[in-house]
């Protein structure tokens, strides 16, 4: 596989594993929104990593 292969499959992955979408419904995508997808996913886990420190 390529690397740009390698990305998209951490992307789907990524997206599956934390909002449990469907192959198909991820690949209708564009990068773009990938992206954003992902961003929104990281803050937030962040939140939710800071909130539980806190506690």
């Amino acid at each position: 596989m390529t690397e740009t292969t390698d990305r998209l499959w951490e992307e789907i992955v990524y997206i599956a594993y934390h909002l449990h979408w469907s192959f198909a419904s991820i690949l209708e995508l564009d990068h773009a929104t990938r992206a954003r997808v992902i961003t929104e996913i990281g803050a937030i886990n962040a939140r939710l990593d800071e909130a539980v420190r806190e506690y």
